[in-house]
């Protein structure tokens, strides 16, 4: 039987306020059992970029993150936002993500945020993603993880040699 650890929250940084501080979001992590500082994320963040729920992190380090990514889980983050009733969004797709064995790890007031595992296809998770657009409008999605957080356009491409992993 697998060891069983209370939830905990850490600090990362999700990004910068004008004045040029770091703004933190409190993202849930269990303890890597037998590893010094290391977390394996529960939950797929909702504004730290690049990393997802499964995901084996060293935190505190040195980097602008606060963290150091260990190794992938393999899962997507996706960030749904809509201005307004986010709720009929969030009706329509988690059955839909759960039907693909993805769930849904954050909704709060504007914005929905679901982990689902790469093996399933870019190509069915966007046609989801892009069928609710159509639906709501005002609605808009972004991937977490998928590409570098520096300039939000260059993929990343760790799935190459996830899949290669497997």
């Amino acid at each position: 039987m697998e060891p069983t650890y209370e939830t905990q929250f850490i600090p990362l940084v999700a990004g910068l306020n004008t004045e040029g501080e770091p703004v933190f979001e409190q993202i849930e992590v269990s303890p890597v059992e037998g590893a010094k500082d290391e977390y394996r994320l529960q939950k797929a963040p909702a504004f730290v970029r690049g990393l997802a729920r499964g995901d084996r992190i060293r935190f505190p380090a040195r980097t602008e993150l606060g963290a150091e990514l260990l190794q992938r889980s393999g899962n997507l983050t996706v960030r749904v936002f809509r201005k307004h009733n986010i709720d009929a969004a969030e009706q329509m797709l988690t059955p839909e993500f759960e039907l693909l064995d993805g769930m849904l790890d954050q909704h709060s007031a504007g914005l929905l945020a679901y982990s689902i595992h790469v093996s399933i296809g870019f190509q069915l998770i966007e046609l989801l993603l892009n069928k609710a657009v159509g639906q709501f409008g005002g609605l808009v999605w972004y991937y977490g993880n998928v590409y570098d957080p520096k300039d939000g356009s260059t993929p990343l491409n760790w799935w190459q040699d996830f899949a290669h992993n497997i």
